[in-house]
This record gives C-alpha cells, structure tokens and sequence, in this order.
C-alpha cells in the first residue's frame, strides 16, 4: 500500500478551547428541514421557548367512573409537570476539544471502520460522509457513511433517542476531552502503556513488582497525571485507581467482583474465562492498519481454567463479554440476599440493610415488592442502564468524536519512526519509558491490546461502560446503606482457583459500590479501548441519569418517605 502524500499543516488551533455548540434546539432545528412530510412536532420542538409553554386541557374520553376519571387526570398532571420541569431547566453547551477543526487530516478524532491511508490517516471523503450524517442525523446519511473492511459502526443512531423519564439525553454535558497535543492526553496514553505491560502482574503483587515500581517514578513525573494519588504521590497502593471514595482501601478487585453470588435457589461461582499472559495484539503494524480500516481476526485462545479475577489480563477478558448490567445485577443479589450459614465462609449473601431512608424500613406489617422490593431493584437497574447508554452515545458520534487510545498510539509510532507529526504529540509520551519498553518487546511504539479486534467500533468519549456504571452503581448506593460492613470480605489464592478470607482494614458497600463503577470503568482502560478521562467523566455522566430518573420517579409512589440519602463520586451527599 502507498501512502498518500498529506501536508501537516500549522498547529495553531482555529478554535482554541473548542469546536461551537451544538444543542439538542439547534440540532433538531437543523434537522427540521429533512423531516418527511406529515411528521409533526420537530421544528415546534426545536425552536419553542420554554416559557411558552402552556399546560395543555385533557383530552379524557367520556364515560368512566369519577374514580378512573381522577386517576387518570391525575397521572396526566405527573407527566405534565415532570416534562414541564425537564423544558424549564437552561440548555446545556456541548463543547468538543476542538481536534476536528484543528487537524484537517482529522489525526484527532475516531475513524475506525473507515478507509485509510498507509500512516492510518482517514481518507477525507469518507470522514466527510461520516460528518455529513451526524449533522443531518437522517436515517439515508449513516446509510451513506463510507466504511471499509467487514466491522459495522456500531448504533451511531442511538443518541438520537428520546426517553420519556428523566433528563433527555441532550440535556446533560461533559468536559470536553483532553486535546491530542495536551500533556493530560499524554499521561493518560502513559498510564495506557504501563496497564498494558503490567496485564499479567497480579494486583495484590504490585507493592512487589520491580515493574510496577518502574511504573510509579514514570507516572509521577509526568506534568499532567489525574489518577489516585496518596499524600500527593502515585503509589504501588493507589496504582491504576480512581480518586473515588473508598476505592483506595483494600484490594484493587471489589469484594462484589470475587464473591460468589446467590441467583435464586442457584449459586453461581465467579471464576471466568481468561486468556494466557502475553496475549496482546495489534502490535504489528500491519495488523494495526488492518484493524483501523475494520479488519482483523476476533478468534483468540483461552485459558481452559477458570479462575477468579487477579490481574490486568482478566479484568480486561470480563469486560470484553460482559452483559452490560452483570456487574451490578451481582452486587444486588449479594447485597440483598441474607447471610446463609450453610454456605462456604468466603460466600453467600451480605444481608446489607436497605438505605435509611427506606419507606419501608421499621414497618411492622408490610414489605416493598413491586415498587421498594426485589423485582423493582432489579428492574430499575437494567432501566438507567438503557437510558445510559443513549446519553453517552450521543456524546460519543455527535459531540466528541475522540480518538480510540489505539488510533494515538498510531500517532506515537509514525511520529517516532517517521517524524510524521512534529509538533503535535506532547513530549511527555514521546519520552515515556513504558513507551520504549513496548518498543523494545514488539518492535514497534503500537498499544498492546487485550482484545485481538482491538476498540470497538464507536468513538472513545465518553464510554458506555463507565456511564453504565455510574448510573447502576448510584441506583444500588440509594438502595443499600453504604455505611454498612461487609462481612466475610475475600480475595482470592495467587493462582485464581479459590477465594481466601481477606484480612485488613473494613470494606463499606459505599467504597466497594465506588471500587465496582472504578472496575469496570477502568477495566477498559487496562484492555487498551478507553483513556482515564472516558472512564472518570462518563462514571459522572452515568451517576447524573441515574439522580434524575430516581427523581422522577419518586412523583410516581404513594409510599411516604423522607428521601434516599447517599455519597456522590465527588464526595458529597445528595438526597432523592
């Protein structure tokens, strides 16, 4: 393949603290112009000002008793006034890093699954069939958007999605990303290439590995760094976590990621499918091109052995095949089942107490079910977990349009084989020695990915599964009394057959609930596909939906309570 001749042009940005706003108003105005005939209701939508609106007389059918005609005026008053509430609150601005209009090659932003060039620059016309569908968000333009190789682009639809309860998913905005020159993209990448050469080094080994000690002077020196730090430094303890309450106590793996969970009458046991250490890919470069352009193999051996999850390597195998809402779905199992004592010492349930706010906790002679109970604990999980996903997808194909960490480190190579980019990458990666050190183990400066496909084929800000698991982890932080002790707390043998009773400081269901989101979330990370700002600001995107449909909710229950009072990511306490 021959490369086509490309001018880097001048680096100066065109915009330099972002690309313009883009609303939900604006967006479906621009949209308007292309609806279908007799479809209603856009172009009012998109250029009706809230304090026009004016509360609509029902519509009620004749006949029905006075009862049913209460009922049902009344729920139609709880509709009205919760989408009334929504209309009412400012517009958000939707804010990109800038790369898009900084970069005419378009080396800033995602383009897996398009055709590209030898250096694995996106070939314009096709970048621009891509754009050209998020600005119209026709059904006929993504139709158009020109993609090679076999992988489709992955629901870049979904963020068009409307939800009717809780905040619309245009409504709620993140940070732009760190920029592709900036020094916090650059510690983030270094940070990347240390998970990568650290996947087979245990996490409970890390305050004795030479090459996790390596990793800490590495990150400390670099001018940006947003990970857990302890008294101001990265440490072995406070390696590859997050700066959430409670996630620096204990074993890097949450309690509810070991123990063994109660499904009913049966009993699942937690050891999964892995993959053999040394198993990384995409670090030839042919076989990196040949993934950007929407090639590669998916097939990959595993390890015949299950075990429980002690590394790198196995965190990022369980979030390569999870179910979107497992994880959490586990923890509220284990969270509400009762302690069994007939069941193994590392095992069974925690029995953990519902919140203090609880309506029906102290009630003598009635229980939650329906509403307040197992099945709507259950089912609520999997409702702000859906409605995550739309929130962050939007983020994804219609704001940000980041870069995957495996398209930079594409970058990273052409740069230091072939001086491709001078200028633009920040110093602090280009000096990295996790850098070298991936250079002198594969011959080439290319990410070791976990997964043979590499990233998935959807833009890396923000991530789905990090908003996942802030939306799930805060519904179960308002379920639980995040106080409460775990008891029997586990981790498991060096070898990833059993569990053993783990000794040390008290685990909370607040700080294993935070480890959990962090897990998962950063989980990604270790597997190559996200950076660290993806997992911290999508954790936060996903905790916001999860408030707001808890708060629209709670207009629909009879029960009498006082609210669900709980910790933030950030610390504080909020109460629904």
């Amino acid at each position: 393949m021959h490369a086509k001749k490309e001018e880097i042009r001048p680096l100066e940005p065109r915009e330099a603290e972002g690309s313009p706003a883009l609303s939900r108003r604006k967006f479906l105005g621009g949209m308007a112009a292309t609806v279908a005939a007799g479809t209603v209701g856009l172009e009012a939508l998109a250029t009706a000002a809230p304090e026009a609106a004016a509360a609509p007389a029902p519509r009620a059918p004749q006949g029905g008793s006075a009862k049913a005609r209460a009922r049902r005026e009344r729920a139609f008053q709880i509709r009205y006034e919760a989408a009334l509430e929504h209309l009412n609150k400012p517009y958000q601005e939707h804010r990109s890093n800038g790369d898009e209009d900084r970069y005419p090659s378009r080396i800033g932003n995602y383009s897996k699954g398009l055709p590209h060039n030898a250096f694995g620059e996106v070939d314009e016309t096709a970048y621009e069939s891509f754009l050209a569908a998020t600005r119209s968000g026709t059904w006929d333009d993504f139709l158009n958007v020109q993609t090679s190789g076999g992988r489709k682009l992955t629901s870049p639809q979904a963020g068009l999605a409307f939800d009717l309860q809780g905040v619309d998913a245009h409504d709620l905005a993140v940070r732009p990303a760190p920029a592709l020159r900036s020094a916090e993209a650059a510690g983030e990448a270094v940070e990347l290439y240390w998970m990568a050469l650290l996947r087979d080094v245990n996490f409970l080994d890390y305050g004795s590995s030479a090459l996790a000690e390596e990793a800490v002077a590495d990150l400390n020196r670099l001018r940006v760094f947003k990970g857990a730090r302890e008294g101001g430094q990265v440490t072995a303890q406070s390696l590859f976590r997050d700066p959430l309450p409670g996630t620096l106590n204990g074993p890097y793996i949450s309690q509810f990621m070991w123990k063994p969970t109660p499904y009913g009458a049966e009993y699942v046991e937690r050891r999964m499918l892995t993959y053999f250490p040394g198993s990384d890919h995409l670090t030839s470069y042919d076989d990196w091109l040949e993934s950007q352009n929407g090639f590669g193999s998916f097939f990959v051996f595993h390890d015949p052995e299950r075990r429980y999850i002690r590394n790198g390597r196995d965190l990022s195998e369980w979030v390569h095949n999870d179910v979107l809402f497992q994880a959490y779905f586990n923890a509220c199992l284990i969270l509400s089942t009762p302690l069994d004592p007939f069941s193994p010492p590392t095992g069974g349930g925690i029995g953990a107490p519902f919140n203090p706010g609880y309506p029906y906790r102290g009630i003598p002679n009635q229980t939650g079910f329906a509403t307040f109970g197992e099945p709507w604990e259950k089912t609520i999980l999997c409702e702000v977990a859906t409605r995550a996903l739309k929130a962050t997808w939007f983020q994804k194909w219609f704001v940000h349009r980041r870069l995957r960490p495996e398209a930079y480190a594409g970058r990273v190579h052409n740069q230091i084989e072939h001086d491709r980019y001078p200028g633009v990458l920040h110093r602090d990666v280009l000096n990295s020695k996790a850098v070298e050190k991936v250079h002198s183990k594969n011959g080439t400066y290319l990410m070791p990915m976990a997964f043979p496909e590499g990233s998935p084929t959807h833009p890396s800000y923000t991530a789905g599964h990090a908003t996942v698991a802030g939306a799930c982890v805060t519904v179960l932080k308002a379920l639980f009394d995040e106080n409460y002790i775990i008891p029997t707390p586990v981790m498991p043998t060096p070898d990833g057959l059993a569990l053993q009773p783990y000794q040390g400081p008290p685990l909370t269901v607040g700080g294993e609930l935070n480890k959990l989101a962090s897990n998962i979330a950063t989980g990604r990370n270790i597997a190559g596909v996200h950076w660290r700002s993806d997992a911290n600001e999508s954790m936060k995107l996903g905790e916001a939906i999860a408030i707001s449909i808890l708060k629209d909710q709670r207009t629909c229950y009879n029960e009498r309570f006082n609210g669900l009072t709980f910790t933030k990511f950030d610390g504080t306490k909020v109460t629904i």
